[in-house]
C-alpha cells in the first residue's frame, strides 16, 4: 500500500499548488480586464479554495464514485468549521461580522438543509439519488447567494486590494497552464488511489471521502485562516471557511449532480447530523460571551467536537 499512499500524498500536492497557480493567473487577468478587487475577490479568490474539492468531485462522479464525492464534500464541511476556525479562534479570537451571521452562517444552515432534503428524496422521489435537475436547483441557489454576497458586502477583503498589479503575460498564460495542468494530474492520482486505499482498509468510498480526502482537500482553507488569525484578521478566517462551505454545496456538488446521479448512503444521514451541529454550534457560540466573536475557550470547544466526530467516523467503519 506504499505506493498508493505516496501517489495519493503526491496528488494532494498537485491539486493545492495547481489551484493556487490557477487562481493566481486568473486574478491577474482579472485585474488586466479591469475587474474590481472585490469582483475578483467573491469570484476568483473565494472559489480557489474550493477547487480542490471539485477536481476530486468531477474526477470521482466520471468514474461512477459519487459516495467518495459525498463523503468529501460533508466531511470537508465539518472540518472547515470544527478543525479549522477552531484551531484559528486558538491562535486569535476571531470577530464575526454582522454580515456574516445574517446572510453567511443562515446560508450554511441552508445550503445543509438542501442537502439533506434532495439526498432523502423530499423533492424528486427515487432511490437517494440527487438528480442532475437538483444540482441545478443548487448552482441556481450558488447564484442567489453569490448576488447577495456582491449586493451586500460590507467590505472588499484586504488580501484582494493587495492585489493590484497584474503579473506579465507571460507569466500569466504560464500560471494557468500549469495550474490547469496540476489539477488534472492531481484529481487522476487521488480519485484513483483513494479507490486503491479505500477497498484494501475495507472501507466505504463515502468513508475514505469524510476522512483522508476531506482532511487534505481542505489544507487550502486551513493555511488561509491559520495565516490570516496570525495577521489577525478575523474577516479573512471566517470568511474564508463560510464561503468555502457554501460554493462547496452549492456548487461542487451541483455540478457533480449534472455529470452523474449522486447515489447517496443513508447511514450518512448521521454525518449530515454532525454537520448540522458544527453550524448550530457555530452560530450558538457567535453569541455567547463577550461581543459576537468566537473565543480561544470556544475554539478548544470546536476541536473536541471534531474529535468526537473524527472518533465516531473510524469506529462506524
Amino acid at each position: 500500500m506504499a505506493i498508493p499512499i505516496l501517489l495519493l500524498i503526491v496528488g494532494f500536492v498537485a491539486l493545492i499548488v495547481g489551484a493556487n497557480w490557477l487562481v493566481d493567473g486568473a486574478t491577474s487577468v482579472g485585474i488586466r480586464a479591469k475587474l474590481s478587487p472585490l469582483i475578483i475577490g467573491l469570484t476568483i479568490v473565494a472559489f480557489g479554495t474550493s477547487l480542490p474539492e471539485l477536481i476530486i468531485n468531477v474526477f470521482s462522479c466520471i468514474k461512477g464514485s459519487s459516495g467518495l464525492a459525498i463523503g468529501n464534500i460533508v466531511g470537508s464541511n465539518i472540518m472547515n468549521i470544527l478543525l479549522i476556525l477552531g484551531v484559528a479562534s486558538i491562535i486569535y479570537p476571531i470577530d464575526v461580522s454582522r454580515i456574516s451571521i445574517r446572510r453567511d452562517i443562515p446560508a450554511g444552515f441552508v445550503a445543509t438543509a438542501a442537502l439533506f432534503l434532495m439526498a432523502n428524496d423530499f423533492f424528486i422521489g427515487g432511490s437517494h439519488t440527487i438528480m442532475w435537475i437538483e444540482g441545478l436547483a443548487l448552482l441556481l441557489m450558488a447564484a442567489g447567494y453569490l448576488y447577495l454576497t456582491m449586493l451586500k458586502n460590507e467590505s472588499p477583503s484586504t488580501e484582494v486590494e493587495a492585489v493590484q498589479i497584474p503579473m506579465p503575460w507571460g507569466k500569466t498564460i504560464l500560471f494557468l497552464v500549469l495550474g490547469v495542468v496540476g489539477l488534472y494530474v492531481g484529481g487522476e492520482l487521488v480519485s484513483n488511489n483513494a479507490q486503491l486505499i479505500a477497498k484494501a482498509w475495507g472501507m466505504s468510498e463515502a468513508m475514505i471521502g469524510l476522512t483522508v480526502v476531506a482532511m487534505a482537500t481542505s489544507l487550502p482553507e486551513l493555511i488561509t485562516s491559520i495565516v490570516a488569525a496570525t495577521k489577525k484578521n478575523s474577516g479573512i478566517a471566517i470568511g474564508n471557511v463560510l464561503g468555502s462551505n457554501i460554493l462547496n454545496i452549492f456548487v461542487v456538488l451541483g455540478i457533480s449532480g449534472l455529470i452523474t446521479p449522486l447515489q447517496f448512503d443513508t447511514q450518512m444521514n448521521i454525518t449530515l447530523g454532525f454537520l448540522f451541529l458544527a453550524n448550530t454550534l457555530l452560530l450558538l457560540f457567535v453569541f455567547t460571551g463577550k461581543g459576537r466573536k468566537l473565543s480561544r475557550f470556544e475554539g478548544f470547544l470546536m476541536l473536541l467536537a471534531f474529535s468526537g466526530f473524527m472518533a465516531y467516523t473510524i469506529l462506524a467503519r
